[in-house]
């Protein structure tokens, strides 16, 4: 068998809100409760992010999304609509740039719950030698 990612616990001070603005930033479906701890976004068939609340502080934890261009410039576009800054680099100024290296385009946000969210269009982990 494949090894494949099936869900994911993200922490967040209010889990319900974090789910649903993420899910609303991605335009994928959400679940107020799911499992009745999780709030669940379902970014894929086969991949789901379960939002956990805790009152403790949490990591910054990051998390990458490839997509392809057209779901790229929705997503940008509901960004800039919701008024959230993003960047071209993951520890740069939020300057509402893109990147466009490594064959394709990327950008970073961190919100909700101060994680921090990629888009790119093309993956410069997989990049061939």
């Amino acid at each position: 068998m494949t090894i494949a990612l099936d869900h994911f616990i993200v922490s967040a001070h209010d889990r319900k809100a974090a789910a649903r603005q993420l899910a609303a930033l991605l335009d994928v479906p959400w679940e107020e409760t799911s499992l009745g701890r999780f709030s669940a976004v379902h970014i894929n068939e086969d991949l789901t992010l379960d939002f956990m609340q805790t009152a403790d502080d949490f990591p910054v934890e990051h998390f990458c999304f490839r997509v392809d261009d057209a779901t790229f410039d929705a997503i940008l576009a509901r960004l800039q609509a919701h008024g959230i800054a993003w960047k071209s680099e993951p520890f740069g100024a939020f300057d509402n740039t893109i990147n466009t290296g490594y064959r394709g385009r990327g950008v970073y946000w961190n919100v909700p719950e101060g994680h921090q969210w990629e888009i790119l269009t093309a993956s410069y982990a997989r990049q061939a030698a």
